[in-house]
């Protein structure tokens, strides 16, 4: 079992944060991919999106991101002291280099983020035997695990997970539950995009062809 409070013991954020979409639509191209799509979001709180593929969980993300811009609406950010680099996306490629060690990985996130890795106990990672590992050997769920450690090196008040839950056995499935719930009782936010129900989330927003529901769970 993964302990209890041990994430983000000495992190808080902005409480007054708020996400909001308006009348938001997105295009791939030609293709429309959701259109009139409104929520709202406030710090503490997590939203899983959930949809059939080709709906637009990940364009949303993407959206919230900066890497798109979208077709039509608004997409804002509001609160004090919000940054735009307060943004952790964490998406379907684990963009590790498979030549490095875990320890090395670790250490090259660590300076990339401006923080200090040493800080890290990989413990909480359940990856202490495979420092000296190449990422290149880890199983998919190692490497899954890996990702994660930029959430606790660098922590920041905003996490786009893309299908946070693929390839973890249920060990790695609670040590996510336990970092989402950490993290939003520090007043961070979540948005994720998930196949599967995520426990931690307490808005669901379905994506749909025609219309879009977001709901308290």
């Amino acid at each position: 079992m993964v302990q209890k409070q041990v994430f983000f013991q000495s992190v808080s954020f902005v409480n007054n944060l708020v996400l909001r979409a308006e009348n938001l639509a997105c295009a791939r191209g030609a293709r429309k991919v959701f259109a009139q799509l409104d929520f709202q979001l406030k710090a503490g709180g997590a939203m899983a999106v959930y949809g059939a593929n080709g709906s637009g969980k990940t364009s949303l993300l993407r959206l919230i991101a900066g890497f798109l811009t979208p077709r039509d609406g608004a997409l804002s950010l509001s609160g004090d002291g919000h940054e735009a680099t307060q943004c952790h996306y964490l998406g379907h490629t684990d963009g590790l280099k498979a030549n490095l060690t875990v320890a090395e990985t670790l250490s090259f996130t660590a300076r990339i983020l401006g923080h200090d890795g040493a800080a890290l106990d990989l413990s909480m990672l359940g990856l202490t035997a495979h420092q000296q590992q190449m990422v290149g050997d880890l199983s998919a769920g190692q490497k899954r695990r890996l990702m994660l450690a930029r959430l606790i090196i660098a922590p920041r008040q905003i996490w786009l997970l893309d299908e946070p839950l693929t390839a973890l056995d249920e060990q790695g499935r609670q040590l996510i539950d336990q970092l989402a719930q950490d993290h939003l009782a520090t007043g961070g936010m979540i948005v994720a995009a998930s196949h599967e129900r995520l426990g931690f989330a307490g808005h669901r927003l379905q994506l749909n062809r025609q219309n879009h529901d977001m709901a308290a769970v």
